[in-house]
């Protein structure tokens, strides 16, 4: 599923008096809401869905596929999702 298809799921949940323009709308605002808890907060947790959540990753010596040559991979921080048991279920 895609980002417009997502958005006609929503219409569709919504009802017939939400346009496509509305959905789009509440999708993203409700990505802007979890980019900026999960930001501030360093983890959102949703009930019934799952978790965001900030990870450190350490700094590591990978190498490049291609010409075996060693290259080091500084330290990062990434977003896990972890589905809650809600969500596993369907």
């Amino acid at each position: 599923m895609n980002k417009q298809q997502l958005i006609e799921e929503i219409q569709k949940i919504l009802g017939k008096d939400a346009t496509k323009a509305c959905a789009e709308k509440a999708l993203n605002a409700t990505i802007e809401a979890i980019k900026a808890g999960v930001k501030k907060n360093k983890k959102l947790q949703l009930i019934g869905f799952g978790t965001f959540s900030v990870v450190e990753r350490k700094a590591r010596t990978c190498f490049n596929p291609r010409t075996r040559e060693k290259i080091k991979v500084k330290a990062s921080k990434v977003v896990r999702f972890k589905p809650g048991a809600a969500f596993k279920a369907k």
